[in-house]
């Protein structure tokens, strides 16, 4: 076999086609966009699901739930993972260097999924109730720590003119005094 006489199979290699590349291309005069409106016109995308002005689905079905702000996103470690790890003490930086947790997140919460066969000491900041029951069933220790306080956003504090306390009787008067009576304008009749 000579490497000269290789060629894909049949119908494996097209001529890729170009767009715009006049009269003779196959796509004609005006590339397959046709003659005016806005889809002709370079630069133009169409939003994504835009239905041609008509109210958009995605605005026409309801909406529903909410996004909780204040969520606590914590670290999850099964029960039968430490199990398979070496060593019997186990908090969240020796789960961190031993690279079981990639996120601290909240905090480290343990859950009740495998089973404990040996004795083991855990600190997080939240177990399972199930969790909880097999490390001390095996023997083991539960330590809680307190969880990590929750950032809250700062309250808006609106600036507030001082008020100027009202004038006195006194000046009230002399104000009045000030003014000139206004002047009697002459009728027709006069």
């Amino acid at each position: 076999m000579n490497l000269s006489d290789l060629k894909p199979p049949a119908g494996q290699k097209h001529k890729k086609q170009r767009i715009g590349q006049g009269m003779g291309s196959g796509r004609g005069k005006y590339s397959g966009r046709g003659a005016k409106g806005q889809k002709s016109i370079s630069g133009y995308s169409r939003m994504r699901g835009f239905e041609g002005g008509q109210m958009p689905l995605h605005r026409r079905l309801p909406k529903r739930g909410f996004t909780n702000i204040f969520r606590r996103e914590y670290a999850i470690v099964n029960i039968g993972r430490l199990a398979e790890l070496e060593g019997d003490a186990f908090d969240m930086a020796r789960l961190v260097e031993l690279g079981v947790v990639k996120k601290e997140g909240a905090g480290l919460k343990i859950l009740g999924d495998g089973d404990l066969t040996r004795k083991i000491r855990v600190k997080a900041h939240l177990f399972s109730k199930s969790a909880a029951e097999k490390i001390q069933k095996a023997g083991g220790t539960v330590e809680l720590i307190e969880p990590k306080p929750v950032a809250k956003a700062p309250a808006k504090v609106r600036a507030v003119k001082p008020a100027t306390p009202p004038p006195a009787p006194a000046a009230k008067a002399e104000k009045k005094e000030a003014k000139a009576p206004p002047k009697k304008r002459p009728s027709k009749s006069e």
